[in-house]
């Protein structure tokens, strides 16, 4: 284990500094995040991750920063938890299990990986000290409403798998400590979240099957799923704009693109980047990918936008960059390093 953040926040002149906590920091999307709050210079930022889908290089570019912490354990630890937590002023969530499809099999690791270690997460701020927490759910809260556009207040929320059972449970945890220990939070609900750093996902899967014959491509469904697919970037600055000026008690914010891609583009895209055009595509049958999946997604998001948010990258936009970038992290060998 490497060294616990101090228990009091620093000061630089004067300016007071913000010290942030988060869970998962190593992953796809809190490396991502983590490194934006260090290019704030009024900002301390302590990492806490178990290093099973995060790797040592997502963090390589701040990882000599005096101002950051990085703990590595387990959220399990409640002793360890706490003791890292403290003196921090706002959690962002990130740790839980990014295998969607593995509960198909391993139908307990989204309680174990997700619901438990939201109920750890809140329990060790009720007893330390930060008291705003950012929450990354998703979209399979929803359920499969087909192409309705859904709102923040869409009901009944019916998940038809355990990860989104598991989002669910999260945001209903999360809603009930702020009402009864006055935290405040904002829970995210995004579409597919693409980019470079990513352990999972369409995308990587594509590139690393490719990679071991280049002959053929399995492909999960018939290719007609339709869904968002938003760049981790802009995830980040919706979560950041959020967080720096619009927390209230507890509110919930959808962030997807205006447009999307169906899985026959993704394949196509993919192909074409590797030069592969040839390649056999083995499409499934059915519309769903695996029992869970949620073939058609369509996101209201007019909520955060009225904010001032909006997205930088389209959706085609954002998966031409993200096959390049996984493409090139392939080509390094750096998914095998940690």
């Amino acid at each position: 284990m490497e060294a616990v953040a101090e228990a009091v926040n620093p000061a630089i002149g004067d300016k007071i500094m913000t010290k942030y906590f988060v869970a998962g920091g190593a992953g796809f999307i809190g490396s991502h995040l983590s490194t934006n709050l260090l290019a704030d210079t009024t900002s301390t930022v302590v990492i806490f991750d178990n290093f099973s889908s995060g790797r040592e290089w997502h963090i390589a570019a701040i990882r000599n920063d005096p101002r950051l912490t990085v703990v590595r354990g387990e959220i399990s630890d409640g002793e360890l938890l706490s003791r890292s937590m403290t003196g921090c002023d706002t959690v962002f969530h990130f740790a839980s299990n990014p295998d969607i499809a593995k509960a198909v099999t391993q139908p307990d690791v989204d309680f174990w990986e997700g619901t438990y270690l939201t109920q750890q997460i809140v329990e060790a701020m009720r007893k330390t000290t930060p008291r705003t927490l950012i929450y990354a759910s998703g979209s399979g809260i929803y359920g499969d409403v087909g192409r309705l556009e859904v709102k923040e207040n869409h009901a009944p929320l019916v998940p038809i798998s355990t990860y989104g059972a598991s989002k669910l449970a999260g945001e209903a945890l999360i809603a009930s400590y702020c009402h009864m220990f006055d935290f405040k939070a904002a829970v995210f609900r995004f579409a597919n979240v693409i980019g470079p750093h990513q352990t999972h996902g369409v995308v990587y899967d594509f590139v690393r099957r490719l990679r071991k014959d280049p002959s053929r491509l399995a492909i999960l469904g018939d290719g007609t799923q339709s869904k968002s697919y938003i760049h981790v970037s802009d995830v980040v600055s919706a979560m950041r704009l959020i967080e720096m000026k619009h927390i209230s008690r507890f509110d919930a914010f959808n962030v997807a693109t205006l447009d999307y891609l169906m899985v026959k583009d993704i394949v196509d895209m993919t192909l074409k980047a590797m030069c592969l055009e040839k390649t056999e595509r083995c499409f499934g049958t059915q519309s769903r990918g695996w029992k869970g999946d949620i073939p058609i997604v369509r996101f209201d998001t007019a909520k955060i936008r009225a904010l001032g948010w909006k997205n930088v990258y389209t959706c085609r936009e954002a998966m031409a960059k993200t096959i390049d970038d996984i493409i090139a992290d392939e080509d390094a060998g750096r998914f095998d390093i940690r």
